[in-house]
């Protein structure tokens, strides 16, 4: 039992610390890396996805048939397949944040449907477990295609890039999945996991919250550094001449103006334009040189 509860924290604090992203030095190595650079990245992902792992162990837990398992297993890979290689081909992305908020959730649900949460609380069955897999399976896919986009993936040979990143996926799951079983499988024959199996899928759904507690911070503070950024920059391009009157630098698009002005002193607001050359009046050229008559007909030369 501590060997569980050691091992679900090892996940959750790797992941955190890792911040569940694409390292500098993985995006570096990638630059010039072939397929199995990214089979390695794909393997290492999911090794490394504490929300993944937590949700692939509740959906495990109580399967003790082969069968079984290789059933809901090929459901959530066939999930997750589908939207890692059309998201990330077609380039369709969000806030990783909101993806991983979502995907915390769905380790709540998987703790509360083990727990019998349905019947009990809500008085109904629960839903198809496999269709149920299947759909999180899709989202846990969308997630990982916000990590894989992260990456410069560059146009030659996309498509194989993003195949040999779900192939290293797949490895990266068959070798957790081995180990879970085998955890799994010894702690079946004690004592402990009948009496343990609540307080087990409890830690699921609490753990799964503080995960989404955790991203959904991670996303507000996001906008607000981006927020701050942007006022940051605005305030750069003012600046103060003397205790002049404020005046707008106009550059060609007339919608930018609102938004380059700033003041100089308390003065009155203005425009300044581009200079531009005043061409040379005949009428100038005629005062400065009256010319001479031919024929009675005068001209400036």
């Amino acid at each position: 039992m501590r060997i569980i509860y050691a091992i679900l924290l090892n996940f959750i604090f790797v992941g955190l610390a890792s911040a569940h992203g694409v390292t500098d030095a993985d995006k570096m190595s990638l630059v010039s890396g072939g397929n199995i650079d990214y089979i390695f990245l794909g393997a290492k992902h999911m090794i490394t996805g504490y929300d993944h792992l937590l949700f692939l162990f509740g959906v495990i837990f109580f399967l003790s048939k082969f069968r079984d398992i290789v059933k809901f297993i090929t459901a959530f890979t066939i999930g997750h397949s589908i939207t890692l290689i059309f998201a990330t081909f077609y380039e369709i992305t969000a806030s990783y944040y909101l993806i991983d908020a979502v995907i915390a959730l769905s380790v709540c649900y998987k703790g509360f449907e083990n727990i019998g949460g349905f019947k009990k609380y809500l008085k109904m069955e629960s839903p198809n477990l496999q269709a149920v897999v299947f759909l999180f399976g899709l989202i846990h896919g969308f997630g990982l295609s916000t990590r894989l986009q992260q990456l410069p993936l560059g146009d030659a040979g996309l498509i194989w890039k993003i195949l040999s990143f779900n192939v290293g996926v797949e490895f990266g799951q068959i070798a957790a999945l081995s180990i879970m079983l085998l955890l799994l499988t010894q702690w079946r024959k004690t004592e402990s996991f009948t009496k343990f199996s609540m307080a087990s899928n409890s830690g699921l759904i609490l753990v799964g919250i503080a995960l989404f507690v955790f991203q959904m911070s991670g996303f507000f503070n996001n906008r607000t550094e981006l927020a701050q950024a942007n006022s940051t920059k605005t305030t750069n391009q003012m600046h103060k001449h003397g205790d002049g009157p404020m005046h707008i630098d106009q550059k060609t698009d007339p919608v930018k103006v609102k938004h380059q002005m700033h003041r100089h002193g308390g003065g009155e607001m203005h425009v300044d334009e581009p200079i531009k050359k005043q061409p040379v009046k005949e009428s100038i050229i005629k005062a400065e040189d009256p010319g001479h008559q031919h024929g009675g007909h005068g001209h400036a030369h």
